[in-house]
């Protein structure tokens, strides 16, 4: 009994550092996310180690987070950590993801392979990255109004996924695991030198930052669009084989994770569809689909 009371008061000791630390982060000073909610929250805890590990960095710099850039159509798009560098501005998107990731920079959805124990494994399908943070660069460009600035897209995988088969065409997309992030900033920042002046970066900041501070009612909006579209999309591809796999739909209502199209493989209702929080087994939502939809 004495060694467990022990173990518990060191985890406290432990969280309460953790936290204090955490609360000295621009990342938090921006953002005011509760240590708990990052700390139990996969995406939120992604971007806070892209900022993490980017922290580091030399140079005039500054961060945005959680960025609603207005579209042309009246809804948002959110960016999840921006740099505002002397070299340029860097967009990136945070997969907090696990397993093996397989994908194409021309191809609609990647895949994850999970090992389910025994010789299998379960496939997930997401939305293509590269074209996730290309919508995002379009309409932040459109929002900058100036074409002379120089922009650059990271899509960020956790460490704790390999990506097994990436192949990238373009030259403008950059994919890697967070702990090649830095270095890889790094490789950019010696290739193309200063390009902006720390009163240029302030002023975007200033012209970006309101953009981070939306309130709860224009955060549901935007996830409930998010929503609409991917019933849409749903509704259009049923009938396509993608559609038997596990394909990304929106957000976890009870924790916010991703939810994943998946395949019950037990149960009275084994060989059916339902929506899977990607943040399994901490979190248990699920939202079982309509028969007619096998």
């Amino acid at each position: 009994m004495g060694i467990f009371l022990l173990a518990v008061l060191l985890a406290i000791v432990v969280y309460v550092v953790q936290k204090k630390r955490y609360e000295k982060t621009e990342y938090y000073q921006q953002t005011k996310n509760p240590y708990s909610s990052v700390r139990f929250n996969k995406g939120r805890l992604g971007e806070f180690y892209t900022y993490k590990y980017l922290d580091s960095l030399t140079g005039y710099k500054r961060y945005l987070f959680n960025l609603y850039i207005p579209k042309s159509n009246g809804e948002t798009t959110e960016l999840d950590v921006v740099l505002l560098h002397e070299s340029g501005i860097y967009v990136f998107e945070s997969k907090n993801y696990s397993g093996w990731i397989f994908g194409t920079e021309s191809q609609q959805y990647w895949t994850q392979t999970l090992p389910t124990g025994r010789g299998r494994s379960q496939k997930n399908q997401f939305y293509n990255p590269i074209w996730q943070n290309k919508g995002h660069l379009k309409w932040l460009q459109t929002f900058l109004a100036d074409q002379t600035l120089p922009f650059y897209s990271y899509i960020v995988f956790s460490d704790r996924c390999t990506l097994k088969d990436i192949t990238l065409t373009s030259g403008k997309h950059y994919v890697v695991n967070r702990y090649n992030l830095f270095s890889a900033v790094q490789q950019n920042i010696a290739k193309v030198g200063i390009q902006l002046s720390s009163d240029k970066i302030d002023e975007l900041f200033e012209k970006l930052c309101p953009l981070t501070q939306i309130n709860e009612a224009e955060k549901i909006t935007h996830i409930r669009n998010i929503q609409q579209r991917a019933q849409d999309n749903l509704s259009q591809n049923i009938s396509a084989p993608a559609a038997t796999q596990n394909v990304e739909k929106t957000l976890c209502p009870r924790c916010g994770g991703q939810l994943v199209m998946r395949i019950a493989s037990k149960g009275t209702r084994q060989g059916k569809r339902f929506w899977g929080c990607s943040n399994y087994p901490k979190c248990r939502y699920i939202e079982n689909l309509p028969d007619e939809h096998k």
